[in-house]
């Protein structure tokens, strides 16, 4: 054909005016802001599609995940349908699989393809078009979709002229789309920072937490039977990703088990999130726990992730988990079992890989029949339970505990020296502890407060316990107070006093602020003793003790 049946012939005059029209075409996306991208294009297809008297222009994209064809940007005159979107790659194989390579198609009667496009050939017919031409959208090498020129009323020819110019449209639209998808890329990249900072400072507020929770106990002390089934228990479970239970009463040292076990485990380099639900108030527990969205609620004024996502590949524990509710157990229960969970106001699934660790000192069998607490959530984080032993199961561990005390809080309280006598470690040994090593620390601060001499006296034991109900004491011939109903021997009490203060002393038995000194003995008397006691020289009480 050498004109065309519908539209306008390319004479040298429309030549000229085609190329004035594409030159604004082209001037007009120079600058244009990539929100007015989307009208500037139909625009353009508009006064194309006018100027060549064709019948539809339609820019589209491939889908290939979903395997479709996504009519972007269309405009067709009065009369004719836009391009049906979306359309099938299946129905247009080879002529997806051509523009898809770069190649343009051009058909100046649809029945010109070739036999083997029949699948394409079927497709175009019920579509109804009679004569097109498409062109690759490619900038930077990358195909980004298609702009296809077409009649459906009439066939037409497509002289090269016309196909070179209409090849240039579809540069002037590549390069214009390719630069609105780096400004969306360029703004997503921007929320993406801005999320990943809030993130970090959410991060850094939980490590400070953590470092200062760290500065606070700085070693676990004790080599008592009790506690070293506890640091077996610890050596079994840490390295895995399993749930752990401790159980124990209030001030035990769970939270510094779970400590242990964080640093212990191949998520050690990643976040310690902890969460005191008994600190927590009911209406905001769900929020603290799984984040909320902005105006999820009143004073929800930003969006704010939760500890189970700043603990994203790190470890989370759960304290007092006993006082969690009923609705936000089964939450819990199901981010145990799959890993999901929403935001407080937010319908979007989040997944999150983290390790629980769960803390409580209350009875969670009685708990279950009272039907206060979940038993399904029970079996879950129980998967490994540890108990962690009373004070007063381990009471050899008490006088290194009180010098370790004593070691600790000497700079705090401005006291250079102060002697741990054996009539101390008695009262302490004697008494039961109810708040547990807590309690302990407390009672050997206050007692350092109101010792105004070198010897340690000790003040602050509760009346109404075990070491108030024990009958009268009586003084040995060595001057350890020991009482006649006390669960340790004199030798026993005699043995851990003296490894104490040796420690305290860095097992010094000679020289300045030696143990002998400390003890009031010579340093050959000592070691006779040491010898006699079966003590034997071990690591400082400071220092951490593996558990």
């Amino acid at each position: 054909m050498g004109q065309s049946a519908i539209g306008v012939a390319m004479t040298p005059m429309v030549d000229t005016h085609f190329e004035d029209l594409l030159t604004e075409i082209a001037a007009s996306f120079v600058h244009v802001d990539p929100d007015a991208l989307d009208a500037q294009i139909i625009e353009a297809l508009r006064r194309i599609v006018l100027f060549l008297g064709i019948d539809r222009s339609t820019i589209g994209r491939f889908d290939d995940a979903q395997g479709q064809l996504m009519a972007t940007h269309s405009w067709a005159i009065p009369g004719v349908e836009p391009l049906p979107s979306p359309l099938r790659i299946a129905d247009f194989p080879n002529l997806t699989k051509r523009l898809h390579v770069g190649e343009q198609i051009v058909l100046e009667r649809i029945d010109a393809l070739p036999a083997d496009h029949a699948a394409d050939l079927a497709s175009l017919r019920v579509a109804g078009l009679k004569s097109m031409a498409a062109f690759p959208l490619t900038a930077k090498g990358q195909t980004l979709g298609w702009v296809s020129f077409g009649n459906v009323r009439a066939e037409r020819d497509w002289p090269e002229g016309l196909i070179r110019r209409l090849r240039l449209v579809a540069g002037v639209f590549a390069n214009a789309l390719a630069r609105r998808q780096q400004d969306d890329d360029l703004r997503q990249a921007l929320v993406e920072n801005e999320r990943l900072r809030h993130r970090l400072e959410s991060e850094n507020a939980v490590w400070r937490e953590e470092v200062l929770h760290a500065h606070e106990h700085e070693a676990v002390v004790g080599e008592s039977s009790a506690l070293r089934q506890v640091a077996q228990q610890i050596d079994q479970v840490a390295r895995t990703d399993s749930t752990v239970l401790l159980l124990g009463e209030t001030g035990t040292g769970k939270d510094l088990i779970a400590t242990t076990l964080h640093s212990r485990s191949l998520r050690a380099q990643r976040p310690l999130v902890r969460v005191n639900c008994a600190a927590l108030p009911a209406a905001l527990m769900e929020s603290e726990l799984f984040g909320h969205e902005r105006g999820a609620f009143t004073g929800a004024v930003a969006r704010r992730p939760g500890r189970f996502e700043l603990a994203d590949g790190g470890t989370i524990v759960l304290d007092e988990i006993g006082e969690l509710p009923l609705e936000l157990q089964a939450k819990l229960l199901r981010v145990l079992q799959s890993g999901e969970f929403e935001r407080l106001g937010s319908s979007e699934t989040r997944r999150i890989d983290t390790r629980v660790i769960a803390a409580t000192n209350r009875d969670l069998g009685a708990m279950i029949e009272q039907g206060r607490f979940r038993a399904d959530l029970y079996y879950r984080i129980g998967v490994f339970p540890i108990r962690v032993p009373a004070l007063r199961e381990r009471r050899e561990d008490i006088p290194l505990l009180a010098a370790f005390f004593i070691d600790k809080l000497r700079p705090k309280l401005g006291r250079k020296s102060l002697r741990l006598t054996d009539r101390a470690v008695a009262q302490l040994v004697e008494y039961d502890w109810p708040g547990n090593v807590r309690e302990l620390e407390n009672i050997i601060e206050r007692s350092m407060i109101v010792s105004a001499g070198p010897e340690l006296i000790i003040e602050g034991l509760r009346p109404g316990t075990a070491a108030a109900r024990r009958e009268p004491r009586s003084q040995s011939t060595q001057g350890t107070v020991v009482s006649k109903t006390s669960t340790l021997t004199l030798a026993q009490v005699e043995r851990e006093h003296i490894r104490a203060v040796c420690a305290q002393c860095g097992w010094r038995i000679n020289g300045k602020g030696n143990a002998a000194e400390r003890l009031g003995l010579n340093p050959n008397t000592l070691r006779s003793k040491m010898k006699k006691l079966g003590i034997e020289r071990h690591r400082r009480a400071g220092d951490r003790v593996a558990l």
